[in-house]
């Protein structure tokens, strides 16, 4: 029950809710012939619409909080563990595996078998995730038909099943990794927030961003009203909210 509460709560106060809240209050407000508060609830949505919408802006924040942790080119000697954390699917038996797991989790699992293979294949992947509200079938047993399809050895996946979040994700890692030193991967956004639950763990990971979304961009292509941006915007709200979250759970 936690859990749908955080996620209820989280989706209330994302950007583009925020902005069509904004609005209704202000129609409310003009339903009310209460005008002053009507024109200014107004004229703030449509600012924070266009602000959340402006490529460039939510483009620079978000390449600002996906820089603050360097990329893994190399994949370490003698690392035994991968962990790839989960993000989302459906099950579509119609569709290709590819089509079945996300984006976000698609290229995850990519970063992994990448360091996968930098170490010949003598380390050990572990996928991770739930199966949601709507789907039967664990992320991670997605996770692992994808990278079977994509040529690891099946006795190299190891699952970390029914966990709902980061901070599970790290508790349930703790046993098998305990002081061992492994490779993170998970999105660029996500890593400094997921180092944070993993090292509360009493964990060792070695980050390896990936999934990078933001760019410098010049302001000649800016874009206006971009849902691309709105996305982003998404992204930020999701990862710093958890981070300030964090703070106060003194993680």
């Amino acid at each position: 029950m936690d859990f749908l509460l955080k996620k209820f709560v989280s989706m209330c106060i994302m950007p583009l809710p925020l902005g069509v809240a904004l609005i209704v209050l202000g129609l409310f407000f003009l339903y009310r012939n209460k005008l002053t508060q009507a024109k200014f609830t107004l004229m703030f949505s449509v600012v924070w619409l266009f602000l959340i919408s402006y490529s460039p802006l939510p483009d620079v924040l978000l390449y600002k909080l996906e820089s603050k942790i360097p990329t893994l080119h190399t994949a370490p000697a003698d690392i035994q563990y991968i962990y790839v954390l989960g993000g989302g699917h459906h099950t579509d038996e119609a569709q290709p595996i590819t089509s079945q797991v996300v984006e976000t989790s698609v290229v995850r699992l990519a970063e992994g078998i990448r360091h996968y293979r930098q170490l010949n294949g003598q380390a050990k992947i572990i996928v991770s995730g739930y199966h949601g509200l709507y789907d039967e079938t664990e992320h991670a047993v997605m996770q692992k038909r994808l990278a079977t399809s994509l040529g690891v050895d099946a006795e190299d996946i190891i699952l970390h099943l029914g966990t709902k979040d980061t901070e599970e994700e790290a508790q349930a890692g703790k046993k098998l990794l305990g002081s061992t030193p492994f490779i993170l991967v998970t999105s660029a956004s996500h890593m400094p927030r997921a180092l944070q639950f993993f090292k509360n763990e009493g964990l060792r990971p070695i980050p390896a961003p990936t999934n990078h979304l933001g760019k410098q961009k010049n302001l000649d292509y800016a874009d206006f009203f971009s849902a691309t941006a709105v996305k982003q915007s998404h992204i930020l709200f999701h990862e710093y909210l958890g981070l300030l979250w964090q703070k106060l759970k003194g993680i």
